[in-house]
């Protein structure tokens, strides 16, 4: 199961998880190099963040890593419905430098300049992708598949040459081997008949004895940036976020551990999950605007890209010997043409569909900005319906966070609360503020305007 080096693996369309490719690739390398993206640099001198499944001895007596990661869905089957399962991940490779002698030999090296170029010692990463199975969904069985994942060492020398074709030096490569283990099992979803609950855990397997080796020893033995993506025939995937009334039961009983599973594709569609170690919402997708990846996806592409133009020519040769990424980087906003920039600039989208050639126009709706509509709302007095009460300020509620609940809404789940006030986006859709009863700061919070907000169908009126 080996790709090579910094390739990637052209999806078809065919390919099941082609829809999941371009965000699967922005996960795979989230936080890989940062800006400056130089070797040099302090953000880069503790990577692989995301996704790093530890050999398990070293788990269990550092407790800084996890050595699994486990993932449960839940599918509603057809006749005929089967799962494709597809792990991904990275293997660490450490790169060193050595500058040539005039002798013809090699001697280790801080630095090889090359043609404006500076190679340095860098840790680099090498693709793995394993297609483990594809098993209906229909019968169900407790028995998992269980298939291993070898990721073999390996050795390679590239020599580096300068223009006029001299050696210069070489760049010297070694990965050790990773050890792992995939199981995938099917049950029926707990609560609600004719669903199934799929599993699918991955191990770190690999055998240790480094006591008080570095970090960075431990991560080559280790399975890095590892996420799962799952594809339905003849079955529907069900959000993990926002499932239907009718699956919630059977949601609630998944017990995802290191990993968040989203549906991927457009909005609507449901036939494929992308179990990830970075929280995403259903259907995240790479903005088109974006001319490629920064390998942080946090931040504002246009942002790093005026970045990469302030670095010093030095810098740029620093980070072009840094790593491959790092160079097509800085490469692509160098020469970056005028109207690629003014995409990045911006764009506007329409919240709603426009009226056809034949359809009447809506009524006129006046803008959130108007004085008239902002003296329409008093949120410190206006109610909502939640069940079949009236609910306002003052209201007892217990939180049930769902929808795209995020991992800060999640922890509040159980707790209860008081609305604080009824509130109305930009949309029209209502939004409840409240402060948590056991909370000794709420009444600094509220007297600050500070709230938690959740949807009303998010909460449960109490007495």
């Amino acid at each position: 199961m080996s790709a090579p080096d910094l390739e990637r693996l052209d999806a078809s369309a065919a390919d099941p998880f082609g829809a999941a490719r371009t965000v699967a690739d922005a996960v795979l390398y989230e936080g890989y190099v940062l800006y400056p993206y130089r070797a040099s640099a302090r953000k880069n001198q503790l990577r692989w963040q995301f996704g790093v499944l530890a050999p398990p001895a070293y788990a269990a007596a550092e407790g800084s890593e996890r050595s699994s990661m486990r993932t449960e869905v839940v599918a509603d089957p057809g006749g005929d419905a089967r799962v494709s399962v597809r792990i991904r991940c990275l293997q660490v490779q450490h790169r060193s430098v050595e500058q040539a002698q005039p002798d013809g030999s090699f001697t280790p090296a801080d630095v090889v300049a090359v043609d404006g170029v500076q190679w340095v010692a860098w840790d680099e990463a090498v693709e793995h992708e394993l297609d483990v199975a594809e098993l209906p969904l229909l019968p169900v069985t407790d028995a998992p598949l269980e298939v291993p994942v070898v990721l073999d060492a390996g050795d390679s020398t590239e020599l580096l040459t300068d223009s006029e074709g001299r050696v210069v030096g070489r760049a010297v490569r070694r990965r050790e081997r990773v050890d792992g283990l995939v199981k995938v099992a099917t049950a029926w979803a707990e609560g609600t008949a004719g669903l199934v609950k799929l599993v699918v855990e991955v191990q770190c397997c690999t055998d240790w004895r480094g006591e008080g080796a570095s970090r960075d020893a431990v991560m080559a033995r280790s399975l890095v940036a590892v996420h799962t993506l799952l594809a339905a025939h003849d079955a529907e995937l069900v959000s993990l976020l926002d499932p239907p009334a009718s699956a919630r039961e059977a949601v609630a009983g998944c017990a995802n551990d290191g990993t968040f599973p989203v549906l991927i594709g457009a909005e609507g569609e449901s036939q494929v999950v992308l179990s990830s170690p970075i929280i995403l919402y259903d259907h995240p997708a790479v903005a088109p605007e974006s001319a490629g990846d920064f390998c942080d996806a946090t931040e504002i592409d246009e942002i790093l890209a005026l970045r990469v133009l302030t670095l010093t020519d030095e810098e740029k040769a620093e980070a072009r010997g840094t790593d491959r990424r790092a160079a097509a980087i800085v490469d692509r906003c160098d020469d970056m043409p005028p109207e690629v920039w003014e995409r990045l600039h911006g764009a506007v989208r329409s919240i709603g569909p426009a009226a056809g050639p034949h359809e009447a126009e809506p009524p006129e709706v006046l803008p959130w900005w108007e004085p008239a509509v902002d003296a329409s709302v008093d949120p410190w007095t206006d109610t909502t319906w939640v069940g079949g009460v009236e609910v306002g300020k003052g209201t007892p509620v217990r939180l049930n966070p769902s929808r795209r609940a995020d991992a800060h809404d999640l922890f509040l789940a159980g707790r209860t609360a008081k609305v604080a006030g009824v509130f109305k986006d930009v949309d029209g859709a209502e939004h409840l503020a409240v402060t948590l009863d056991d909370d000794p700061a709420a009444e600094l919070f509220e007297w600050q305007g500070r709230y938690l907000f959740f949807h009303p169908d998010e909460v449960e009126v109490l007495g």
